[in-house]
């Protein structure tokens, strides 16, 4: 893939839903390296944005770009999609499966790699989030910390059904949401270290100041729609913008008003 190629590409993009219009005309792009927070009140259209990314949604109007490629169809419509990867807030392991087939899940179900191929990879992945030895567990025999640096483990794992030219795109939804001050730390410093070792870029959608502050370089905020501020994480610490003050002071008073106001 030529450098400096935009990773992620949104142009005059819309959604609807129903009569709600969830993104309005909102134009974004994103290079290789960037680590991405999105901020803004409940109900703005942040995890909208991560679906779209994700594959599981199409804009109603207007285009989105993922390393090039123009999405107009979903995800699973796609013989050779961009490589995008979802950590969600709830770590979202099968009960059934182990910690070793629930990281391995995808690539055994492709059946293109050999079962020792698949383990190495496994095990490799655990070992990069500190798991090396609890790949023959069940989710339920872990705590819920753990199942979370599972979940990254399985991010770690490439679908060798994504396009090999695409530079990954690794999406976190409140990955820190509910945790205390340790645990938060614990899991920015292995967001950091996944995408890193993953060689992408990443997009976290959070209201955690020490989510945004340590594992993003770039921050947006969205409000009604619209991305209201974009600036480096250093200019966000300090922006006198309405919008970005309200959003860190979490003052009652300013232009994004509460849902049930």
């Amino acid at each position: 893939m030529p450098k400096n190629t935009q990773v992620m590409l949104m142009k005059d993009l819309s959604v609807e839903l129903g009569s709600n219009k969830v993104l309005n005309e909102v134009n974004l792009s994103m290079s290789p390296g960037e680590r991405l927070a999105i901020v803004g009140p409940s109900g703005s259209g942040k995890s909208t944005i991560l679906r779209l990314l994700a594959g599981l949604l199409l804009p109603t109007n207007g285009s989105l770009q993922i390393s090039g490629i123009e999405q107009n169809y979903l995800r699973l419509d796609q013989n050779n999609p961009p490589d995008v990867r979802l950590v969600f807030q709830n770590p979202a392991l099968l009960a059934s499966l182990t910690v070793r087939e629930n990281v391995g899940f995808l690539l055994e179900k492709q059946k293109i790699f050999s079962e020792e191929i698949i383990h190495k990879k496994v095990i490799n992945c655990l070992e990069k989030v500190g798991l090396y030895d609890v790949a023959e567990k069940f989710p339920n025999q872990l705590s819920g910390g753990m199942q979370k640096r599972v979940s990254f483990a399985r991010a770690l794992i490439s679908d060798s059904n994504t396009g090999k030219d695409s530079i990954p795109l690794l999406l976190y939804d409140e990955p820190t949401a509910g945790l205390d001050p340790i645990a938060c730390t614990r899991i920015e410093d292995l967001m950091i270290k996944t995408t890193d070792a993953a060689k992408g870029c990443s997009i976290v959608v959070s209201h955690v100041s020490s989510t945004i502050e340590r594992t993003a370089n770039r921050v947006i905020l969205l409000y009604d729609g619209k991305f209201k501020w974009d600036g480096s994480i250093d200019q966000f610490k300090q922006s006198e913008n309405s919008y970005v003050k309200q959003f860190r002071t979490g003052n009652l008073q300013g232009p994004m008003q509460p849902e049930d106001s």
